[in-house]
């Protein structure tokens, strides 16, 4: 039902994964993100899915790590419980979520991914909304760390 985009604060598009999804989404994306009038750090918003498959993109700017005592985990995870909010809000049963701030945020991807898995799993048992979640990612280093992460919660 929505992917969820690692937006820059302007919500305008820029490069990694804001820059594909705003490419294929195609101009309506854009437009719609202009009268959004952007969105802060570990906050949401969500817009119409247009070109894509997804009938919606949820956006969320993660966090850019500094040293990780300055606020980052709790942006971090505000952008997962957001999302997943937005998602519920709107009676959403699927999501998709990239590894939020582990690429040129430079948030470490073996601490992104605890974030990630932990704050979805929080939500779905204090919100009771059961929801497919789909973490897609980019390289092989964080696909091993999030199959290592999870196989330790589940066995």
């Amino acid at each position: 039902d929505a992917i969820v985009n690692a937006a820059n604060p302007s919500l305008l598009g820029g490069g990694g994964v804001d820059g594909v999804i705003h490419r294929a989404a195609g101009p309506g994306l854009l437009e719609e993100c202009r009268k959004l009038g952007g969105c802060r750090h570990g906050e949401a918003r969500i817009t119409n899915g247009y070109n894509l498959k997804a009938k919606h993109v949820i956006h969320t700017p993660g966090p850019s790590y500094k040293d990780g005592r300055s606020g980052e985990k709790e942006t971090l995870t505000n952008s997962y419980y957001n999302s997943l909010k937005l998602a519920k809000i709107n009676n959403l049963h699927s999501i998709s979520f990239p590894a939020i701030s582990a690429g040129i945020y430079g948030y470490p991807k073996d601490e992104a991914c605890q974030v990630a898995v932990d704050t979805t799993l929080r939500f779905m048992e204090e919100e009771n909304y059961p929801i497919e979640v789909y973490f897609v990612l980019f390289d092989k280093d964080n696909f091993d760390i999030y199959i290592k992460y999870i196989a330790n919660i589940i066995f």
